[in-house]
Parts: C-alpha cells; sequence; structure tokens
C-alpha cells in the first residue's frame, strides 16, 4: 500500500500559483516528494499595461501558509543539488503570512525552484492538508 495523496492546483495566474496537497497515511510516509514542479507553469506579468508573454518558471516564493496536520508533521523542502528546509510545519493548524517581506525565498545552493516535502513521526491514519499561495518568478 501507499499514502493516499493528492495535489491540486487552485490558482495559476501569470504571477501567482495556489496550491492543496493532501496525505492520508497508511504509515509509509513521504519523502522528499516533489509537490510544486515549476517548469509545469509559466510565468509573466499581469495587468494591462505590462508585458504578458508568458515565461518559463523558475521558481516560486511561499507567501503564505494554511495547514493542518494530524498525528504527523510536514517538511517543506527547496530542492536543489542538497535539499534546504524552507518551514517545518508542525502537528496541529496554523497560518503562516510571509507577504509582507516578499515571502520565503530559495537560499539553497544550486536551486531547482521546485518544493518536495517529508513527512516525520507518521504512522497510520495520520493526516495533512497544506495550501501554499506562492508569487512565481521567471
Amino acid at each position: 500500500m501507499a499514502d493516499a495523496v493528492t495535489s491540486q492546483t487552485i490558482l495559476d495566474t501569470p504571477s501567482k500559483l495556489v496550491m492543496k496537497f493532501t496525505n492520508t497515511s497508511d504509515g509509509t510516509g513521504e519523502s522528499a516528494v516533489k509537490k510544486v514542479d515549476v517548469s509545469a507553469f509559466t510565468a509573466g506579468q499581469g495587468g494591462p499595461h505590462s508585458d504578458t508573454s508568458a515565461a518559463t518558471c523558475t521558481g516560486v516564493t511561499i507567501d503564505k501558509i494554511w495547514f493542518n496536520n494530524s498525528g504527523m508533521t510536514a517538511k517543506l523542502l527547496w530542492d536543489a543539488s542538497s535539499d534546504v528546509e524552507a518551514i517545518h510545519l508542525k502537528d496541529g493548524d496554523g497560518y503562516y503570512d510571509f507577504s509582507d517581506f516578499g515571502g520565503l525565498r530559495n537560499n539553497a545552493s544550486s536551486p531547482t525552484g521546485d518544493i518536495m516535502l517529508t513527512t516525520v513521526s507518521h504512522s497510520s491514519g495520520d493526516f495533512y492538508w497544506v495550501v501554499l499561495e506562492m508569487t512565481k518568478l521567471s
């Protein structure tokens, strides 16, 4: 068996990306699973007086996070030659808003721009849901 996981794109505009991830664990857990594949998205500037041409999305900032973890924790990782922890979401629920200072930025060496997720202390029946609001970079 394997954990029951979902990924959903809620909003995809030229500059913003909102995604939701869920997991109901069978005890297997997730280890550095790619959740945000930036190459699957395009980025550009929105608005009536700006360049709306699409460019390859090369990364994101994490502006806001909503989460609910029950029985396990979830680590969001910046994917790179050596992954770097962006944030560790503890058991429980919460909301973080990093938009006042431009969001959490990838500080890894040789980053891919992608975001990975690892579960910690998971056992059968534990679950999480995480919603990320991100700004696209090109």
